[in-house]
């Protein structure tokens, strides 16, 4: 994998942003709060662990890039945990 700029290109040529990447990992928390089928078993199931850990990890990488993001990186990251988190927490109060 090389970089360039705000993309990365992949093995094959294909080219990732960094913004398709932040959506990548919040569609995986998506998945695991239940609110997509996972596309490897066509299920739709609720693991608030993973789901909570797949947040976390955004969060992680929201705080370590800090001051490196572009101006709508910065907005995107703010929304997606807001909506993430948001999620979260209605679906954990619905389990209890």
């Amino acid at each position: 994998m090389a970089t360039t700029g705000e993309t990365f290109t992949m093995q094959g040529g294909e080219q990732l942003t960094f913004s398709a990447f932040v959506l990548g990992l919040a569609s995986s928390a998506l998945i695991h709060l239940g609110v997509h089928q996972n596309p490897e078993t066509g299920a739709v199931s609720v693991d608030l662990m993973l789901a909570r850990q797949s947040i976390d990890v955004l969060a992680l990488l929201r705080e370590k890039t800090r001051g490196n993001l572009s101006a709508e990186e910065d907005q995107l990251f703010s929304s997606v945990l807001a909506d993430l988190r948001l999620r979260f927490v209605k679906k954990s109060n619905a389990k209890g």
